[in-house]
């Protein structure tokens, strides 16, 4: 089993699951909230964010880790997916941190909800990562595969936004940097995730068998 199943990680699993449905749910709510399109393009504007996507791919590992028993083998459950998504949500993090804090202020409900999309879930979940999850099982080609996500979320935004005109982040914005820049910046990227992808790798691969909690 890949996912370590004990008292304390099955409530750790829980609270991961509640906590990450609960913000995705509140930003949902806050986005039509606050809209500034009609709600169905609002929606689709939701879920055109990777640290929305991302986020609910947390709350999806999370919940397959609750509900996980000894018997079961489940896509969702398995170390190949939770490290896939600790290297995603982990750049939403720094991105974020990094990048994107200075370009807006939110305050009251958005400022706590937008702290724990981009701060405090990617912590949580990378402590998962390193509590629970079976990591001697990965395999260092994981590193090439796992860039198929991000790389299919660049052509999505860019085709979306050829036509819709929206850009969901700055630095991918084409209207404003145009095609050239953009696709240097989501190189930028990918060398990003590669890198962090070979990393965790190489820390998985570090750990014994007999340190699964």
């Amino acid at each position: 089993m890949e996912i370590s199943r004990s008292g304390s990680s099955t409530v750790y699993f829980t609270v991961g699951a509640l906590l990450s449905w609960i913000t995705i749910f509140l930003q949902l709510y806050l986005i039509i909230v606050n809209r500034t399109a009609d709600v169905p393009e609002t929606i689709i504007r939701f879920f055109s964010f990777f640290t929305v996507l991302t986020n609910i791919l947390v709350a999806v590992c999370f919940t397959s880790a609750m509900t996980l028993r000894q018997n079961q083998v489940r896509f969702f459950s398995s170390a190949y997916v939770h490290s896939a998504v600790g290297v995603y949500i982990v750049v939403v993090g720094l991105v974020y941190n990094l990048v994107l804090r200075q370009l807006w202020a939110p305050t009251g409900l958005q400022k706590i909800i937008d702290e724990f999309l981009h701060s405090v879930i990617p912590v949580v979940f990378l402590l998962h990562w390193f509590l629970f999850v079976h990591k001697v099982t990965l395999k260092w080609h994981y590193a090439i595969l796992w860039l198929v996500y991000p790389f299919a979320y660049v052509i999505f935004i860019l085709i979306r936004g050829r036509f819709s005109n929206f850009y969901p982040y700055p630095f991918v914005d084409v209207k404003n940097l145009g095609y050239n820049q953009v696709l240097i910046n989501s190189l930028y990227l990918l060398v990003g995730f590669l890198i962090l992808s070979v990393l965790l790798i190489a820390i998985g691969k570090t750990q014994k068998a007999e340190r699964i909690v």
